[in-house]
């Protein structure tokens, strides 16, 4: 049994948004003029952090009202925020918002029905219930489990299936797969790929977007639409990439053309010129004659003068706009220094080492590893099986319990809210904090390279977008005295938007040192060439080490 309504596919537009402007409090434009409209198709936002998606959402389910155009909407819209936290004394009911009408049913069977309870019970809540949990993969959960005991994203999991219970006309989905495990992504996929209404996803999970009708992308000039998922949108990304910097190429090489083309024509009328001077010394025609060819010489200089300028700043203009669309695309580069590391050199090595909590619970079960030269290792399994643990013990930001742990080469930690910088320190502060030793200059020098130029340095952390916050760390990290032989990463992309990731994945497959991932992101473990798996299962049984 599914809580999953029947497709209607000639149902019309659910919400439409005509000319739509939004902007941010102080008067900050993030789109204008956006005509928009979602019916019972599945549609995928995507866009830089800060474009507005999260506002498109807002303005979609309307909890916000648009600055300037109209959204209608003509049937029921259901919104997935992003994560939230629960009330302490929440259940898992209160997460599927039937907590209310499942207490009317329990009060009209203890016979103590109140009011209006036997019209309002609800005898296929039950049901229903469970039927909504099982598509979303938890099929186990009962309404009165305190919603506290639940990891994140099953709390997720959990207000979606909340959502279903309603058959809304239209999905919102903000950011649904992050913070969730395979399995958890897997759900939220599985549910997209069955759900028969319209969905409108904002998600940077490529494999959720594949499952997309359409993607749209949201930057300062609008929105643009691509049909198809994301492949067919990643394919077509890649063509206008290539396109800019062609247009580059073709824009220096007019403007060179026409600096040279001047150049000829203004020799060209001093010569002219000079064998005018020269016919004129001579004296050998009238003054009158002599004046008028002056005169038209004159003219046909000033024509020349304006056509020239006009050709020049035509190829200017070209050329700024052909630098600015590959600015945009190369500015995101992450550049990666070379650590140096030996490819026989141990790296780390965990030898039987496990880790309990203070409570005496098992976490990490004795674990035996070992990491030899520029190794790429990702580290998998459910929510709660020990991932960071492991991390933390491979980076000595915890001691085992049992075992031992040995480390001969420097190591970086970087989780995904890269905590290393402090939100209220200026990022030339992190970097001198982070580099004991270094210099001012030396701090605005490693920054620049990291594209934090200049007044840029000045920048406070808190400030910074997630793609920006995770630049600015691995600045701070790889660029004092000597970088660290081992990067250790934690969900390095959640909070990433599609080009974040993309520049991300660039600089790690380009660093020649070990890395050791967390990561739910097949797509991302591939892209920066992971040689091996480490796949945790449970405290009580030691991880599974693969080669895949």
């Amino acid at each position: 049994m599914s809580s999953l309504p029947s497709r209607n596919p000639s149902a019309s537009a659910v919400v439409t948004l005509d000319r739509v402007a939004a902007r941010t409090p102080d008067g900050h434009t993030l789109f204008s003029d956006l005509s928009l409209a979602f019916g019972r198709e599945r549609t995928g936002i995507v866009g830089r952090n800060g474009s507005g998606k999260t506002t498109l959402l807002r303005l979609i389910v309307g909890q916000s009202d648009p600055a300037e155009g109209a959204v209608a909407r003509t049937g029921d819209v259901a919104w997935l925020e992003q994560r939230r936290d629960p009330g302490a004394g929440d259940t898992v009911a209160n997460l599927l918002g039937v907590a209310g009408a499942l207490a009317i049913v329990a009060r009209v069977l203890a016979g103590e029905a109140a009011g209006d309870d036997l019209e309002l019970a609800d005898w296929s809540l039950d049901d229903r219930i469970a039927a909504a949990l099982t598509d979303v993969g938890l099929p186990q959960l009962e309404p009165e489990r305190p919603a506290m005991s639940l990891s994140g994203g099953e709390q997720t999991r959990v207000r979606l299936a909340g959502l279903l219970l309603r058959q809304p006309d239209l999905l919102v989905l903000d950011e649904p797969t992050n913070h969730l495990d395979v399995d958890g992504r897997a759900a939220i996929a599985d549910l997209l790929g069955r759900w028969p209404g319209g969905a409108v996803v904002v998600s940077h999970d490529r494999a959720l977007l594949r499952l997309m009708d359409r993607i749209v992308e949201l930057s300062s000039l609008g929105a643009a639409t691509y049909g198809g998922g994301y492949d067919l949108y990643a394919g077509r990304k890649a063509a206008e990439r290539a396109a800019a910097e062609r247009d580059l190429e073709t824009a220096e090489r007019d403007a060179s053309r026409v600096a040279r083309e001047n150049q000829r024509a203004v020799e060209r009328k001093a010569r002219r010129d000079k064998a005018g001077r020269a016919f004129a010394a001579r004296a050998s025609e009238p003054r009158i004659l002599l004046g008028a060819m002056a005169e038209r010489a004159e003219n046909s200089g000033a024509r020349e003068d304006a056509l020239a300028q006009r050709r020049t700043e035509r190829a200017e203009v070209q050329l700024s706009e052909a630098r600015e669309r590959v600015e945009r695309i190369r500015a995101l580069d992450i550049p990666m220094p070379s650590t140096r590391l030996a490819a026989g050199r141990t790296v780390a090595v965990l030898d039987a080492a496990s880790w309990a909590a203070p409570s005496g619970r098992l976490v990490l079960a004795p674990t035996a590893l070992r990491i030899t030269g520029p190794e790429r290792i990702a580290i998998t399994g459910a929510n709660g099986s020990g991932k960071t643990t492991l991390l933390k013990l491979v980076t000595g930001a915890i001691t085992p319990t049992s075992g031992r742990v040995d480390r001969p080469v420097r190591a970086a930690f970087l989780d995904q809210d890269s905590a290393i910088l402090r939100p209220r320190e200026t990022l030339l502060d992190a970097w001198l904090r982070l580099n004991p030793g270094g210099t001012p200059n030396e701090a605005y020098a490693a920054l620049a390279r990291f594209l934090f130029r200049n007044t840029a340095a000045q920048r406070t952390v808190g400030a910074l977008s997630g793609g920006e916050r995770l630049r600015a760390a691995l600045a701070c990290m790889m660029t004092g005295g000597s970088p660290p032989q081992m990067l250790v990463l934690d969900e390095p992309t959640n909070h990433l938007d599609l080009d974040s990731i993309a520049a991300v994945e660039a600089a790690l497959l380009a660093y020649d040192g070990a890395l050791v991932v967390v990561s739910h992101d097949d797509d991302f473990l591939r892209a920066i060439g992971t040689t091996r798996t480490v796949c945790l299962s449970s405290s009580s049984r030691p991880p599974d080490l693969s080669g895949g």
